[in-house]
């Protein structure tokens, strides 16, 4: 039968979270963002995906499949975690390790420096430059990809560049770049 009259879908990975690296870009990671998406994949392997085939296992014990909700929901699970296995995998294969603490030149804004900088109203900001797989903005890190970054980089204490927004251009200035100590 042909998939165009199945409920269920292919079964492909589920689009990636947050904003994807330009086409040909450069996987780069810091190696506490390369630890939590190994550890992220572990949990997934050993701990999510074995009891989501416990319940579908169990599920599909109880007779008919078609209006079983534990089973229905734990196939779905099942595909959205090896999709989301699948995903890592590829991410980690491509990865580029780069420790911001063995960084040479701390004078300027580089991968993983920390940076403080001031907006048009004089509000202070901080954010960290981080891989595309392990910002978090909640956290104050932000993708190397992003406007903010790709503004910052190369800069000095004391420039003031040009962050492209969407209400047009603003001038932010570096107030502190700071590298983790190795």
């Amino acid at each position: 039968m042909s998939k165009a009259f199945t409920k269920e879908s292919d079964g492909g990975a589920a689009a990636p979270p947050g904003p994807a690296a330009p086409k040909g870009a450069r996987n780069l990671i810091t190696p506490d963002g390369l630890k939590r998406l190994q550890d992220e994949m572990k949990r997934l392997r050993r701990v999510e995906r074995p009891k989501v085939v416990e319940t579908v296992s169990w599920a599909a014990g109880n007779g008919d499949r078609s209006e079983n909700g534990d089973y229905i929901y734990g196939k779905k699970r099942l595909r959205e975690i090896d999709g989301r296995i699948r995903y890592l995998m590829k991410r980690l294969e491509i990865a580029e390790v780069v420790n911001p603490a063995e960084q040479k030149n701390r004078d300027r804004v580089f991968f993983g420096a920390t940076v403080t900088y001031a907006d048009g109203d004089d509000r202070m900001r901080t954010v960290r430059i981080v891989g595309v797989d392990e910002a978090r903005i909640d956290d104050g890190e932000v993708s190397w990809i992003s406007p903010v970054a790709r503004a910052l980089m190369r800069s000095r204490e004391g420039d003031v560049v040009e962050l492209h927004t969407p209400a047009g251009p603003e001038p932010i200035e570096v107030v502190k770049i700071a590298y983790p100590e190795g």
